[in-house]
């Protein structure tokens, strides 16, 4: 990839939500940020809000928006609403999720059978290609400029592996899209030629959630669920 792009698209990730009893959350609404997820979010808006975007839409859930909002506030613009860029499906979801812990309990093996799709949730395919039109919508409007869309860390993360042509199967403790990273691609016209990866928070989150593959927000230190 190569070429000093003409426009950027940046996808952030929500801060740290508030999720005292560990419940793989989802797509399910009344998860707000926390406390240090709030400090999350006007880090962002302290250090991207310089530049020059001039677009920002978020996934429809509460902790994306509210991750938004100092940003879009710092900018002047509004927060328009962009259901493509929601959190993925899981047939877990509302379970109380302890990581390969409760991966052992065999009730749950039938959803686990095929991780190349994945078997337990929405295909990484179709994530792909509802970021990709999103991510595309809002590059027109910001045509010259930067955009900013707040979402989640598996359709983020699938998102850059399709755009770097690397495989959707992945370790996902190895992901790297902490709570409120940026990672950001640049277009030249409608092509894209660079991808980078921010964390401006990173030393508001905790070193144990730096790097795990379930970290849901401020839940016990045995209960960790895949928040996104």
């Amino acid at each position: 990839m190569s070429g000093t792009p003409d426009t950027v698209v940046h996808l952030l990730r929500h801060g740290e939500v508030h999720n005292p009893d560990g419940i793989l959350y989802g797509r399910r609404d009344g998860f707000h940020l926390s406390e240090r997820g709030r400090a999350m979010a006007r880090r962002v808006a302290e250090t991207y809000g310089d530049r020059d975007i001039t677009v920002v839409r978020s996934s429809p859930l509460e902790r994306a928006q509210e991750t938004a909002a100092p940003l879009a506030e710092t900018l002047g613009v509004e927060v328009g609403l962009e259901s493509r860029i929601l959190e993925s499906e899981n047939q877990f979801e509302g379970m109380q999720f302890s990581g390969p812990r409760t991966l052992r309990d065999p009730r749950l093996w039938r959803h686990l059978w095929n991780p190349f799709r994945p078997s337990w949730g929405e295909p990484y395919a179709e994530i792909v290609a509802r970021m990709m039109a999103a991510i595309e919508d809002v590059r027109r409007d910001a045509a010259g400029h930067e955009a900013l869309l707040v979402s989640h860390q598996l359709p983020i993360w699938t998102t850059r592996l399709h755009v770097e042509d690397r495989s959707f199967l992945h370790d996902p403790r190895k992901r790297q899209c902490t709570l409120c990273s940026v990672t950001s691609f640049g277009f030249v016209g409608d092509r894209i030629t660079q991808v980078s990866y921010r964390e401006p928070a990173i030393d508001l989150v905790p070193k144990g959630d730096r790097h795990a593959p379930f970290s849901a927000g401020n839940a016990p230190d045995d209960v960790k669920p895949d928040g996104g």
